[in-house]
């Protein structure tokens, strides 16, 4: 019978002790979680303006693009994102277009979560700022007459946009943004040279708008 009862004192002194060993583990994680400044890394895929695009030029006009951005303590998102656009009107029967201009994009900035959460929830609302660049092959009748190639033209300018990231199961997450875009090179080109639309852009105008769709994966 003593030896049952030292058995059972010492089961209940091991289950402590094992108890209080996790209770430090789990503290420890915790202090981890709240002082780690990097959280991951998320891939996002526009969705929506390969539809909407189109839809609001009434041209041939395509633009895909994705983005990649770097969670730091669940606060700041520095964030990259790139893609592929271009716009062409030929009229029938024409054999030569009469505007067809294509090319790459990119736009660097800083997003910001203001609400004040848990580093571990994943979804955020974002306020954040960009500077994006567009650079295309621009071809017009009047220089196909001259130079077939076309010739390579460039633009830039800057975003203010406001945006959420939901998490949705096992890394994977969807969110929208909204842009207000403000072009810098307003008068940086010819008239035979004035791009009716920029990549990452859009329409021509010193202010325009964008929005986007997006799913992602956060590693």
């Amino acid at each position: 019978m003593n030896r049952m009862r030292r058995i059972g004192m010492l089961a209940i002194i091991a289950l402590s002790i094992v108890n209080g060993q996790l209770s430090i583990v789990n503290a420890q994680t915790t202090a981890y979680a709240d002082t780690a400044i990097f959280q991951g890394v998320n891939i996002r895929i526009d969705l929506l303006t390969p539809i909407l695009e189109p839809a609001r030029t009434g041209w041939h006009t395509y633009d895909v693009e994705m983005a990649v951005n770097v969670r730091l303590k669940n606060r700041f998102f520095p964030t990259f994102e790139f893609g592929h656009a271009g716009r062409f009107l030929q009229e029938k029967d024409a054999t030569t277009p009469l505007y067809d201009g294509s090319g790459q994009f990119a736009r660097i900035g800083l997003d910001l979560n203001p609400l004040k959460k848990h580093p571990e929830q994943r979804s955020v609302f974002l306020i954040g700022v960009r500077a994006g660049t567009g650079w295309q092959q621009l071809h017009t009748h009047t220089l196909l007459a001259v130079n077939p190639r076309g010739e390579w033209i460039a633009d830039a300018w800057g975003e203010v946009m406001a945006g959420v990231q939901v998490n949705i199961v096992k890394g994977f997450n969807m969110g929208w943004a909204i842009r207000m875009k403000f072009l810098f090179t307003t008068n940086s080109h010819g008239e035979l040279t004035t791009p009716y639309y920029i990549p990452g852009f859009g329409y021509r105008n010193e202010m325009n708008w964008g929005f986007n769709y997006y799913i992602g994966y956060a590693f």
